[in-house]
């Protein structure tokens, strides 16, 4: 019988945890090797119905470490293969498609996201050393289903967010970027194995109806973490812009994220927290209140069997 298998390979938001450069409080008890905080990589999860092909959900810089840290991704026959069958990309974040260089030593895999992300890479001539014999784009239509390698069947939908950072320009209302915007450059994806549903929403800028009803079905949805409070940046320092303006909804308030997913009966898994978020501090007050509304924090190696 078919199940789906997860296996969270990364979840810090860019930068990773602790950031490279960085000393906020939650960074500096990781450097200080405090037991209360685990390090994470950059978001990335690996998905499988049949445990031999395996598709990444976006591909972080650490992909490399990633896959080093997990067994079920390291190659098991012949003198060059991979089970890394298949990449979906999210969007055109630098943390979710740097990975993608990592994977460019002539290995057959398919690439598929929306049409916006597959024009930002082909815009992007570095992503020119994925050579076209071995690797296949395949541009996905939002709300269409489509299939996966080792029978998954996968949906990508729009979730409100922005273009990437270094895409800004391009996209801009007046001086400013297009925020919440419910096109293809921010997805999340639904993956169906049977009758075992599973979300992964790395980036959200809110949570519209349409979102709020899919997820009424869903068993699992790992959800977009980074801040816990919208000025978190601001507050510690270490940045001039709200979680908002960079195109994710904070955690806590009456308009976050434990609110607006409090009643799903799906379990829920926050992933993509910025090394700023102090629910990365085990027993802190943060992480005692997303733990009371029912979330769970992701780890690296987390795995979800369903």
């Amino acid at each position: 019988m078919e199940r789906l298998t997860a296996i969270v390979l990364g979840a810090a938001a860019g930068g990773g945890f602790p950031q490279w450069n960085c000393r906020c409080p939650v960074c500096r008890l990781a450097w200080a090797g405090d037991k209360r905080v685990k390090p994470r990589t950059q978001a990335s999860l690996a998905v499988s119905a049949d445990n031999k092909h395996w598709i990444l959900l976006d591909a972080s810089p650490d992909l490399r470490a990633q896959v080093q840290a997990t067994q079920a991704l390291q190659p098991h026959t012949g003198l060059r293969s991979s089970p890394i069958a298949a990449v979906v990309l999210t969007g055109a974040e630098v943390d979710r498609t740097a990975g993608l260089l990592t994977l460019r030593e002539g290995q057959d895999f398919t690439l598929l996201a929306s049409a916006e992300t597959l024009a930002a890479l082909s815009a992007n001539p570095i992503f020119g050393v994925l050579a076209a014999s071995m690797v296949t784009r395949k541009a996905v239509t939002l709300g269409r289903p489509f299939a996966l390698p080792g029978g998954l069947d996968a949906e990508l939908f729009t979730v409100p967010g922005k273009v990437a950072l270094y895409l800004e320009g391009q996209h801009l209302e007046g001086n400013h970027p297009t925020l919440n915007a419910e096109t293809g450059v921010n997805v999340g994806i639904e993956l169906v194995c049977g009758t075992r549903r599973l979300a992964y929403i790395p980036g959200a800028a809110g949570v519209t109806a349409a979102m709020l009803d899919r997820l009424t079905s869903v068993d699992v949805v790992l959800f977009d973490g980074t801040l816990f409070v919208d000025d978190e940046m601001i507050a510690t320092g270490t940045g001039t812009k709200t979680g908002r303006r960079m195109g994710h909804m904070p955690l806590d308030g009456e308009d976050g994220t434990i609110a607006a997913l409090r009643h799903l009966k799906a379990r829920r898994i926050l992933t993509h927290i910025n090394n700023t978020n102090p629910i990365l501090i085990e027993g802190s007050a943060e992480r005692r209140k997303v733990e009371a509304a029912g979330f769970e924090v992701a780890e690296d190696g987390m795995e979800i069997v369903l």
